[in-house]
């Protein structure tokens, strides 16, 4: 039982590594989102959002 409740939240969850334009890179447990509207890239951190300016980021990639 314990293992269909792991292998949900694995299902759910989509990692991801952005990186800033001066290479810092920051790991996120699921997919930022990016909006269009106010220009920022939104991800959670420790159960808090987090905003990065989308000038700032150079790339968002999938981690598999």
């Amino acid at each position: 039982m314990g293992s269909s409740r792991t292998g949900g939240i694995a299902a759910c969850s989509t990692p991801a590594e952005i990186t800033t334009q001066d290479g810092q890179k920051i790991m996120t447990a699921d997919k930022p989102r990016i909006d269009s509207k106010d220009g920022f890239v939104t991800y959670e951190k420790d159960g808090k959002e987090v905003k990065v300016n989308s000038n700032n980021v150079k790339s968002i990639e999938e981690v598999k």
